[in-house]
């Protein structure tokens, strides 16, 4: 039988406050859930970012009075929905953050979390240079979310480049691969689709990505692009370059499916590298 889910995704753009940040993200959610998006997702650093610099400033609080984390919470609570934040700053040791996201049941509570593995520290150009590490301290545990209404694995953004992640969580089960972020300007332009296609191919399984548009305060400018990839590596919706819901009907049995054709996750190899060196061959 068809497992059919209405989803969308929620394409913000980078704000310097919390409260801009909710200003930005809960009209959107409204409208979403109007028409009948029965789970949502949100970027990275939804509730907030600006830089200075080298450094990622995003605005943070502690996770128990965080007010993005609790004006979310109550959106869902009141629309009934399940909501992906994608990622916010949360206080953490070491007078540095966590770049932390959630998935939020229909009842307002916290399902789940997953803290962000892979930091963006890269020397993009001479005037584009990033350390997230500078402010942000790194998680070590990947993320699945098994929701009533699908296996969700979590990552964010730069851990799009890691295919080692995903891979972990399609065998664990997952059904819908999530990468929110807030993905470069330049990086977007030469990277952003081809490895949302390669993780859903990769991995027989849905990818949705929910991307930040625009100028980031202080510096910067995030790509947009919110993408919806289905396990055969179609782009089923993309958000272009302008804030807005970007909505999808997807068939989780589809996974099944394209796995029965193509079932690579079973065929994985345990090896070794052999190195040659040039003085041992005659």
């Amino acid at each position: 039988m068809p497992r059919p889910l209405h989803i969308a995704c929620l394409q913000t753009r980078p704000m310097p406050t919390m409260e801009t940040a909710l200003s930005e993200a809960l009209p959107l959610a409204e409208a979403a859930a109007r028409a009948g998006a029965e789970m949502l997702f949100l970027p990275e650093y939804c509730g907030g970012l600006a830089s200075e610099g080298a450094r990622l400033c995003p605005p943070s609080a502690p996770e128990q009075s965080h007010a993005f984390l609790e004006g979310v919470r109550g959106f869902a609570t009141k629309h009934g929905v399940w909501v992906s934040i994608g990622s916010i700053a949360v206080d953490g040791p070491d007078d540095k953050v966590v770049n932390r996201g959630y998935m939020i049941g229909p009842d307002g509570g916290v399902f789940g979390h997953y803290d962000k593995i892979h930091l963006f520290d890269v020397d993009l150009s001479a005037g584009a240079t990033y350390r997230e590490s500078d402010t942000v301290r790194p998680g070590d545990t990947a993320a699945l979310y098994e929701t009533p209404l699908g296996k969700i694995g979590h990552t964010i953004c730069y851990d799009l480049r890691f295919p080692g992640l995903f891979r972990d969580l399609a065998q664990a089960g997952a059904e819908i691969l999530i990468c929110p972020a807030a993905f470069t300007k330049m990086t977007g332009e030469a990277h952003w689709h081809i490895l949302n296609r390669a993780r859903a191919i990769e991995n027989t399984a849905f990818v949705v990505s929910a991307c930040a548009v625009g100028a980031v305060p202080g510096g910067g400018e995030s790509y947009g692009h919110s993408l919806v990839v289905s396990p055969w590596g179609e782009v089923l919706a993309d958000g272009g370059d302008i804030p807005g819901a970007l909505h999808a009907q997807i068939d989780l049995d589809q996974v099944g499916e394209t796995a029965g054709r193509i079932p690579s996750l079973s065929h994985d190899r345990i090896y070794t590298v052999s190195t040659t060196d040039r003085r041992d061959v005659a």
